[in-house]
């Protein structure tokens, strides 16, 4: 039988990709996911068009591992990056080799990770303009119009953990002391228009990552004063969280805590603007019925859940992640509310372009869904792993398991008052608890030994020195041999 996309279609050109991806992106700030405070037009229309996987959960609450396990197909301890500053081994396979083998112009514009120099067929990109490199193609070229300079605007240089968390999170819900031509998120998407017009005529696979909403919350003079950080009720912190609350977010007022909010819901206005911009000129090409579309985010964020202002950790806000894809004539829109996982994307577009799959495939293809039914094997539950804390998550639509070895001193500025605090089980029920405050793994020993089992069992299929597993020990001790970092930069 022919490859899902091509049934009824030429042969004789693909379908392209449009692969759109934001950073620090939680998937309840989209008004298509109920929030009614969210300004999020252009994403809620491609949801309307397309289908909108509800319980989508990345493999990783952190930048790098999350990013290169999406790009590979395989868990972060399997990709072997699961802290944000390793780079990608360059013989890894990914999803841009893979579509190359099939004959895909490949390229990529923003943030996305790599923590090296882009050159041309880096990672399976015929046109990488990633990262440090695209920030210094912005700066050169573009000359930024003046602003008025009454206007009160972000201090430069971002300074993270150097400066006041009020500082570095924009409480002032400052903008960024730019017009919106002038961006670099609006200088990437016209990177990205120029490339569809360019290419309009072959078969492409365009990955466009902008920088939003990640911190500072970057947005343009334009868009200053769109919310009143007045109208944003800062999520409770339970008064059993204390001691998980990192240290640099313990000084934040109310206030400071309500214009954390209003700049990050505007730089997610902006992000959508510029999504907006880039599914426009599709359109005006007349490539929207042959272009599959994905929008995803690396990960979720806190918003002051728990008391915290950042994604480095298992609660659901930093877990659940944005994923919507369309495919006009093709897809039929609507909601999907099984669990799914980053690593089931990579397979699911490997199938429906008719591309070669993955030899190692850590998730299952979406495509089921995508033609209208259900997998036979839906998922009954998600594993998340954060290793820069030696942390693992289960989350099943009753219970969600944290459990962390607690020997390692995290280097991710988050540290709190307890910085190797011995090992540690918490979860959550759910069904009664949705704001995961209430600890009951005490009086419910079967369900954690039941959730650690799960854990254990993705890490021993999945891991590459599962083979050197110790052959005794309890449950949590062969979690702990697997939670370790091995990338070559976290050893120490």
């Amino acid at each position: 039988m022919a490859p899902f996309v091509l049934r009824g279609q030429c042969a004789r050109r693909r379908p392209n990709l449009l692969f759109l991806m934001a950073d620090d992106h939680a998937a309840y700030v989209l008004g298509c996911d109920g929030n009614r405070q969210a300004r999020t037009p252009n994403l809620d229309r491609l949801a309307r068009e397309g289908v909108r996987f509800a319980s989508h959960y990345c493999n990783s609450p952190v930048c790098t591992p999350s990013r290169q396990s999406l790009l590979t197909g395989q868990m972060p301890h399997s990709a072997g990056v699961t802290v944000l500053e390793t780079p990608l081994d360059p013989g890894k396979p990914t999803l841009a080799k893979q579509l190359q083998k099939a004959g895909y112009i490949t390229a990529a514009f923003g943030k996305m990770h790599f923590n090296r120099q882009p050159e041309p067929g880096l990672h399976g990109l015929d046109h990488p303009l990633t990262d440090g490199a695209a920030t210094r193609a912005w700066q050169e070229q573009v000359r930024p119009q003046p602003v008025d300079p009454s206007i009160p605007v972000q201090a430069l240089p971002w300074r993270p953990f150097k400066t006041p968390a009020r500082e570095w999170l924009n409480a002032a819900a400052a903008p960024y002391p730019r017009l919106d031509a002038d961006m670099r998120g609006t200088f990437l998407a016209r990177q990205a228009m120029r490339f569809l017009e360019e290419n309009r005529d072959r078969p492409f696979a365009l990955w466009v990552s902008l920088f939003e909403p990640h911190s500072p919350f970057d947005f343009p003079i334009e868009d200053r004063g769109v919310f009143d950080p007045r109208s944003f009720e800062p999520p409770p912190a339970a008064a059993g969280d204390d001691w998980q609350i990192p240290l640099i977010f313990r000084g934040l007022t109310v206030r400071e805590k309500q214009g954390i909010l209003a700049a990050y819901y505007t730089s997610v206005r902006f992000l959508d603007r510029n999504w907006g911009r880039v599914l426009a000129k599709l359109r005006e090409l007349r490539l929207e019925e042959n272009t599959l579309v994905v929008y995803t985010a690396d990960h979720g964020y806190c918003l002051g859940h728990h008391g915290r202002f950042e994604k480095h950790c298992g609660y659901d806000p930093a877990l659940r992640v944005p994923l919507i894809v369309r495919w006009p004539g093709r897809i039929e829109p609507g909601v999907v509310t099984d669990f799914t996982e980053h690593v089931d994307l990579g397979p699911s577009l490997l199938e429906m372009l008719g591309a070669p799959p993955f030899e190692i495939q850590h998730g299952q293809s979406l495509a089921g869904y995508l033609r209208g039914g259900r997998p036979e094997n839906p998922r009954r539950h998600i594993v998340s792993e954060y290793l820069e804390n030696e942390e693992v998550f289960v989350r099943t639509q009753k219970w969600k398991l944290t459990y962390c070895s607690g020997r390692r001193r995290r280097r991710d500025g988050y540290v709190t008052e307890y910085p190797a605090p011995g090992r540690y089980v918490r979860l959550f029920d759910l069904e009664k608890d949705p704001g995961e405050f209430r600890n009951v793994a005490g009086a419910n020993a079967e369900v954690v030994r039941e959730l650690e089992g799960i854990a254990l069992a993705r890490f021993q299929k999945t891991h590459p020195e599962a083979g050197s597993e110790p052959s005794s020990g309890s449950l949590e001790d062969l979690l702990d041999f697997y939670l370790r970092p091995r990338d070559a930069r976290a050893q120490a």
